[in-house]
């Protein structure tokens, strides 16, 4: 089997000098056949809810990151996810003003230029989950406009593909809500079905 992790900008995924297993992967659909072997398309298993943890802590020390993306996600030499970047960030108890972030990233609000608080980073967690899921931000288009427009109509859909189950869908769906207080709390993620069933439970701390 051949699998390619995704690569982000600021340093490689991968640095350590673990071993791969099978259960590092959702595997999909197969690509071909040969006379050894079959080759499957195959993803790693993606990074939600250790990021919904770092999250977590930031949240309760009063600081929010307001720039979450790939390329301000790294994992130490053991694999451990770690936030980076926090130019950003603030410390806040109540709402902020200042539109900030990465365009694909933005939560509603933010395009809207209303108050905002931690919940733009619960609408991230959204963004990201699908795009390590389908490749791309949910509301990518051609224009910042139109990007704009998506995301303040919140025009979400789903591509075709059975590699997606039903409980990511929801999960997405349910972060991905224009008002920010009905957005799924952090808390929450950790308890979603989908997140239960496939996080790794080395990834997770104790509470």
């Amino acid at each position: 089997m051949t699998a390619h992790p995704p690569k982000p900008t600021k340093q490689p995924l991968r640095t350590s000098k673990k071993q791969w297993s099978i259960s590092d992967f959702d595997i999909g659909k197969p690509l071909g056949r040969g006379k050894f072997g079959r080759v499957y398309l195959a993803r790693e298993i993606k990074y939600i809810a250790s990021l919904t943890q770092a999250l977590a802590y930031c949240h309760e020390k009063d600081v929010i990151h307001r720039d979450i993306k790939p390329e301000n996600l790294l994992l130490d030499h053991e694999g451990r996810l770690k936030i980076a970047d926090f130019g950003w960030s603030v410390q806040s108890r109540g709402k902020r003003h200042t539109m900030c972030g990465t365009l694909d990233y933005l939560a509603p609000e933010m395009v809207e230029n209303k108050a905002h608080d931690y919940a733009v980073d619960n609408w991230t967690l959204g963004v990201l989950c699908y795009e390590f899921l389908y490749g791309v931000p949910p509301f990518e288009a051609e224009s910042q406009k139109d990007t704009f427009r998506r995301i303040m109509k919140v025009d979400l859909s789903f591509p075709s593909t059975p590699d997606v189950s039903a409980e990511a869908k929801n999960l997405i769906t349910r972060l991905l809500v224009k008002d920010s207080s009905k957005r799924l709390s952090l808390h929450k993620i950790l308890e979603h079905p989908w997140i239960v069933k496939n996080a790794n439970p080395m990834g997770i701390c104790p509470k």
